[in-house]
Order: structure tokens, then C-alpha cells, then sequence
């Protein structure tokens, strides 16, 4: 034994390494006062305007060297239109119809989102049943059920809320199911250890946990529902008593109007933007980011 271990070699010992401690005085200042110009490109805000800028220059720059603004206005026409056009309430008008059938549908895909996903999670006939109709309906784009909207509710709103919920539906179920599959055994067990189970499993585990996946897919939601309605409109035409921006960028379009049709796209451009930035923001901000399962 003491032969095998006389064998073993030798390490060498690890040199000892004495640090003089500095009094405080003489390090210095530590902390450095952050310029100006820094300070701002810091602000995500200000980073983000900056490119909007930028695309405006781009815009204006490009339009007047094709010189041809019934082809592409430029963004001062463009601005000059927007501006009369709100002043004469047609655009508010517009906006604000489009706004509350958006608003109508894109609820009632949610609540079906959440029915049939939390059916999903909790039996296994429901994950067959969410499988075989996001395989079957979410390939299917949206213009294609307009013919049977038509025929199924008539011209109106109802129709309009129709594709819209078909659009919104199967990416809201589909990203909420897949983060409800993402949480991990142990949220599911601590959660179990509390006598949690069916629904209140969902809403006080699951929906929490895969709350980053739930919220990309109401966004994925929101993106589709605006596409969806501004195509209805455009078939559609007047729903109601007023028309929506779909229709103003058709009655644009018919008139020549090529700065309103631009007009009507940026409205719809500004609106996502706002929603994006107020909306969805200050819910990850009091959800996903307090809570730590998301930074940025």
C-alpha cells in the first residue's frame, strides 16, 4: 500500500498570493457620470423614434426623387392628407369603427382560445379535439371563409367578426397550448403538493408559467386580426352605418387618391404601434418581466 501511494505523483503546492487591502481614498472614483447622447440611446423609446425618423427621411427622400406622387406620395403629402382628413372626422370616424369590430372579435376568439385550450390541458379527448382543428382551420387563410361568411351572416358586422375570430383563434390556442406543455414537472408537482388540480391548476400554475407564450400569441393575434379586418373592409365595404379603414383606403384608391390611400395605412401603422407600445408593453412589464421569466 505505502509502495502505491509513493508512486502517486506529487502535486506542487499552489503558491500563496498576499492582497494589501486599499483604504477606500485611494481607489478613487468608481461610479462614471453617463454622458448625455448616451443617456438617450439608452431609453428604448428614443432608440425606436430614431429609426422611425430615419424611415420618414427615407420615405421623403425617395418619393421626391421619383417625382410621381400618384404613384408614391411623399410623407409630407402624405402628413398634409392624414391631418385634414382627421380634422374633417372622416379618418377618427373610420378609425374608431374598425376599432370596435376589432375589438369585438379579437374577444371572442380569445374567450374560445381559452375554452378550448384549458379542455386541451385537462383531458385527453380535448388535445385530440385542439390537434385535429388547428391542423384542419389554421392553414386555412382567412380570405378563403369570406364566401361563407357572406352566405352564413350576410353584409355586416357579424361577418367581419367572423373571419376575424377565424384568424385569431388557432394562433392564440396553438402558442397558449404549446406554453402550457413548456411548464416544467416541478411547477406542475408544487402545484399539485397544494391540492391544486383542473382549473385552478391552470390558472394559478400553468397560465402564470407559459404566461411569455401566452402573451406572443395574443400578439401574433392582435397582428393577424388587423390584417384580417382591413382585407374584410375592403370587400365588405360599409359596415353598419359608417365605414371602417379598410373602406377609406377603397374610396381612396377609386378616387386616385394615392396620398389618402397612404393616409389610411399609416393610421393602421400608428394604431399597431400604440398598442404594441402601451398595450402589450405595460402588461409584460406588471407580468412577465416582474415576475422574472422574461427580460429585455
Amino acid at each position: 500500500m505505502s509502495n502505491v501511494m509513493s508512486a502517486q505523483p506529487q502535486l506542487p503546492a499552489r503558491p500563496d498570493h498576499e492582497y494589501q487591502v486599499l483604504d477606500i481614498a485611494q481607489i478613487g472614483r468608481v461610479q462614471q457620470d453617463v454622458g448625455f447622447v448616451e443617456m438617450l440611446f439608452n431609453i428604448t423609446g428614443f432608440r425606436r423614434a430614431l429609426v422611425l425618423v430615419g424611415l420618414c427621411i427615407v420615405w421623403e427622400a425617395y418619393a421626391r426623387y421619383l417625382g410621381n406622387p400618384l404613384m408614391f406620395p411623399s410623407f409630407t403629402d402624405t402628413i398634409t392628407t392624414l391631418w385634414a382628413d382627421i380634422l374633417s372626422g372622416r379618418l377618427p370616424s373610420a378609425a374608431i369603427t374598425s376599432l370596435k369590430i376589432l375589438v369585438s372579435g379579437y374577444s371572442v376568439a380569445i374567450l374560445l382560445a381559452a375554452v378550448m385550450t384549458t379542455l386541451a390541458i385537462s383531458t385527453r379527448f380535448g388535445t385530440d379535439l385542439l390537434a385535429t382543428l388547428t391542423a384542419m382551420f389554421n392553414p386555412l387563410p382567412a380570405i378563403a371563409v369570406l364566401p361563407l361568411a357572406l352566405l352564413w351572416f350576410g353584409l355586416g358586422t357579424s361577418s367581419i367578426i367572423f373571419v376575424i375570430v377565424h384568424s385569431v383563434l388557432w394562433a392564440v390556442s396553438l402558442n397558449t397550448f404549446s406554453g402550457f406543455l413548456s411548464v416544467s414537472q416541478t411547477q406542475r408537482m408544487a402545484g399539485r403538493n397544494y391540492g391544486l388540480g383542473g382549473l385552478r391548476m391552470v390558472f394559478f400554475i400553468l397560465i402564470p408559467a407559459a404566461f411569455p407564450s401566452i402573451l406572443a400569441g395574443l400578439k401574433i393575434g392582435w397582428a393577424f386580426a388587423w390584417r384580417t379586418l382591413i382585407a374584410a373592409e375592403l370587400v365588405f365595404g360599409v359596415s353598419g352605418n359608417s365605414a371602417g379603414l379598410g373602406w377609406y383606403i377603397f374610396e381612396s384608391r377609386n378616387a386616385l387618391e394615392t396620398a389618402g390611400v397612404f393616409s389610411g395605412l399609416l393610421t393602421v401603422i400608428v394604431i399597431g404601434l400604440v398598442v404594441e407600445g402601451l398595450v402589450f408593453r405595460t402588461i409584460e412589464i406588471l407580468t412577465v418581466r416582474k415576475w422574472g421569466t422574461q427580460y429585455g
